[in-house]
Formats: C-alpha cells, sequence, structure tokens
C-alpha cells in the first residue's frame, strides 16, 4: 500500500534535493509517522500495563533503536548483536527479551551479562543448559494442533520449529522452579503479517487459558503473557489494515474477565516491529537500464537482494508485493492515466532471475534517468540484506520530524565485505604430516 500521504507528499518536495546530497540508492524513514504510529499502539492498551518489545529483527538501525528507546519501548532480541544493540541504546534488564533458537552456550552467557534480561526459552531441554539461572523465567508456547486455521508466513504450529509443546508446558515450569525460577511468564508467536484482529486476540485468550492451567497445577502465578509480534500492514491496494480499536477493546474485556476469575491479571507485552516501521521506509533508487526483449524490464541502481529481499524471498508465495512508485525527471510523481501505463518488471543487477522488486505490473513510463521508489520498506528489507553475488547494502537516511534528513547508515563498500579476509594466518595439518611436523617445532 502507498506510503502515507503526509510522507508521499514530504518526499515530492525534497528528493532531487536528496538524491543531489546522497545519490541512489537509498533507505529513508519517516520518525513522524514511527511516532505516530507507536502512540496509537501504546493508546489502544492505556487501560493495560502494557509495553511492546519493538522486535531488532525488523529494523536494526541504532537510529531507529533510538525511536523506541524514547518511547518507552522494549526490545525483543534474538542474537548476541542484537542484545548489544538493546544495550548500546540503554535498555535494562527488564526491557530486553531475549528469545532464541538452537541456543549456544555463548548466547547464554552473554544473555546474563550487566543484569540478564527477561529469558525466554523456546525449549524444555533447555531448562537445564542455562548457566545461570534467571528467578524470572519465561517458555515460548506452541499450541499445536489446538489452534488450527492461522494465516500468515509462520504455517500451521505443529510444523513450525519454535516453542514447547502443550503437553510439556507445565513440565517445563516445574523444571524452571527446580532450578530457582520464582517469576513467570510465556510467550507465544504464531502469526506473521495478521491484518486479521481476532486472530490476535484469540491469542491473548489462548494464553490466559494456558496461565489458568499451569497456575492451577503448580500454585504460581504470572507476572506476564507477551502475544508475540504478528501485527499486519497493508502492502497491496485491495489489503484492509488490522483493526486496531477492536482489538484493543477485545483484548483488554479478555483480561478484565481473567482478572475478575482470577484476582489478579499479567502485564500484556507485544514485540511487534513490522507494524511499528514497516509503512514508514520507502527505498529510492535509480533506473539505469531500458531493456525491450519477451517482456519489458527497467533496471535500477540497487540490487533487490541486497537492499530488500522481501520480494525476492516470498514472491513463491504470493507475498513479497511492495507498491511502486515513478518519479520524473520533471521533479513530480508521474501521475499518467493507466491506458497510458505498460506491463513491466522492475529489476536489480544482481545475477538472479528472482532479484526483481515486481513481476509484471502496470506501471506508468519508466525513463532512464527517474527515480523509482519502492514503498513500506521500514521492516524486513534492509534487515534482511544479502551480498550475495557480492552486491552492497544501500545507505539508511532517516526524515526527522523537523524536516531534516540525516545520514545514519553509510553505504556498504568493498572493503567492508572484505574485512573478514583480513586475519593472522591460522591453520591446521594432520599429526605427522612433513609440514605439520615443521609446525610443531616452530611452535616448540
Amino acid at each position: 500500500m502507498p506510503i502515507s500521504d503526509v510522507f508521499f507528499n514530504k518526499l515530492e518536495c525534497i528528493l532531487p534535493e536528496l538524491v543531489k546530497q546522497f545519490g541512489t540508492p537509498f533507505h529513508i524513514y519517516n520518525e513522524r509517522g514511527i511516532l505516530k504510529n507507536s502512540q496509537e499502539l501504546k493508546r489502544v492498551f492505556k487501560e493495560l500495563e502494557f509495553n511492546n518489545f519493538f522486535a531488532i529483527k525488523a529494523n536494526s538501525n541504532p537510529a531507529i533503536l533510538g525511536i523506541m528507546r524514547k518511547l518507552g519501548f522494549g526490545f525483543d532480541c534474538s542474537s548476541i548483536p542484537e542484545l548489544n544493540l538493546a544495550r548500546q541504546v540503554g535498555a535494562g534488564p527488564e526491557e530486553i527479551m531475549f528469545t532464541s533458537n538452537n541456543t549456544s552456550q555463548e548466547e547464554f552467557l552473554e544473555a546474563a551479562l550487566y543484569g540478564g534480561c527477561l529469558l525466554n526459552l523456546d525449549d524444555i531441554s533447555l531448562v537445564e543448559k542455562v548457566p545461570e539461572f534467571p528467578e524470572t523465567i519465561c517458555f515460548r508456547y506452541n499450541p499445536g494442533p489446538l489452534r488450527q486455521g492461522l494465516d500468515g508466513f509462520i504455517g500451521e504450529p505443529e510444523k513450525c520449529k519454535y516453542g514447547v509443546t502443550h503437553e510439556q508446558i507445565v513440565r517445563a515450569y516445574q523444571l524452571a522452579i527446580n532450578r530457582g525460577a520464582k517469576k513467570f511468564g510465556i510467550h507465544t508467536m504464531v502469526v506473521s503479517n495478521e491484518r486479521d484482529y481476532r486472530c490476535m486476540v484469540e491469542t491473548v485468550n489462548m494464553l490466559l487459558n494456558v496461565v489458568k492451567q499451569v497456575s492451577a497445577e503448580l500454585n504460581i502465578t504470572f507476572d506476564f503473557i507477551n502475544s508475540g509480534g504478528g501485527l499486519g500492514i497493508p502492502y497491496n491496494l485491495n489489503d484492509q489494515p488490522i483493526d486496531l480499536e477492536r482489538m484493543g477493546k477485545e483484548i483488554i474485556g479478555t483480561m478484565a474477565a481473567f482478572r475478575a476469575e482470577m484476582g489478579w491479571v499479567p502485564r500484556l507485552l507485544m514485540e511487534n516491529g513490522r507494524w511499528v516501521t514497516g509503512p514508514f521506509g520507502a527505498l529510492v533508487a535509480t533506473c539505469i537500464t531500458i531493456k525491450s526483449t519477451y517482456q519489458e524490464f527497467r533496471g535500477l541502481d540497487a540490487s533487490c537482494v541486497s537492499s530488500m529481499m522481501r520480494p525476492v524471498m516470498y514472491h513463491g508465495q504470493g507475498g513479497g508485493y511492495h507498491y511502486i512508485s515513478v518519479f520524473g525527471q520533471d521533479g513530480k510523481f508521474k501521475q499518467d492515466g493507466r491506458s497510458d501505463w505498460q506491463s513491466v518488471s522492475v529489476v536489480g543487477p544482481e545475477c538472479e532471475d528472482n532479484g526483481r522488486f515486481c513481476w509484471e505490473r502496470l506501471l506508468p513510463p519508466i525513463e532512464e534517468g527517474d527515480l523509482v521508489v519502492v514503498h513500506d520498506t521500514g521492516a524486513h528489507c534492509y534487515a534482511m540484506a544479502s551480498n550475495y553475488n557480492g552486491r552492497l547494502r544501500p545507505q539508511e537516511l532517516l526524515l526527522r520530524s523537523d524536516g531534516s534528513v540525516e545520514l545514519i547508515r553509510r553505504a556498504e563498500t568493498v572493503e567492508d565485505l572484505f574485512a573478514t579476509l583480513e586475519f593472522e594466518p591460522k591453520s591446521w595439518q594432520p599429526e605427522g604430516s612433513a609440514k605439520g611436523s615443521k609446525l610443531a617445532k616452530k611452535i616448540a
């Protein structure tokens, strides 16, 4: 879906100057839009003890994380670099949730540093593997066949690699208690890019039912539930946005009913990333090639693989769509009627046929030198970029609320790409080999 009119109109006014100053390609993010959406999320849950733990995997730029920090959001992390990023912007132990899959000892040790974090275990087998078991523990719950009819990219829960099964969940908390846990949370993540608010309400209801069961069997209360992220955005023109108001109202009602029955109620956490930043980013690139063969192609100076992998990864699943606008050399977005539009594929330079921003789409005429703007790139675009084919990732800009624009990440260089090839010589030789013997003598 097109970016907001405010962002769109602002870009039309400043794009020529931005291109003159920074060149192309670049992602640009709209701070004002990010703040507005984030405040809306906080507003609909103002009657609850609520917080959103921003999913760093959606957009890991420290400037964006700084905005999240000012909003009072926590951070959802799943790797050591993400833990480091959250801590670098000032997040404390209660503001970081570490949810990893197939977790190593190194990751557990890192998670425990600086006062630790909210540790969310993905599997019952991990309980005994945590080196320093925290007082507060959370488990990622997978309902399996108990939850059907879910859309989004996560698919059927029982076929998903994430989470503790329903049959294991009580035992998991008992094992955690045996290791010293005193405070408890429960987490799930069953959908991605979901725009049906009823699914989010049902997820909260599902977690509260599990909380009741575990509480009754183990005589414990829960400090929080985390219903995961998954709030979707309307990438396609015909997509309807999620009804945030009804979602908030019904979840508040569900939580109130739980309190009336149990005499207490856990805090509500979410970990939305896409919904917060996705609609407030755009990729700007220049058309450098017009190719007319069996089909029409327009080539950009941006690589799809190295700037936004969503069209490449999700095209075959019916996803990966991003709205595209064309900014002409006259300094205006082209508004030609559809009768003049042409079916074209907008492509990058990578040696991969799926390296396309769109497939055979009706677009306004695109000439060499025109600027092509790909919408809704604020989440899971730069963050998923790859250096396949040796392609370099672009720069990132931030349109501040005061109208200024700043560079928040420079473009990648060939030197960056080859940096990991600079290292002290190190090798191993089989014992008894001539080379190995000389090495042994040298070390001795």
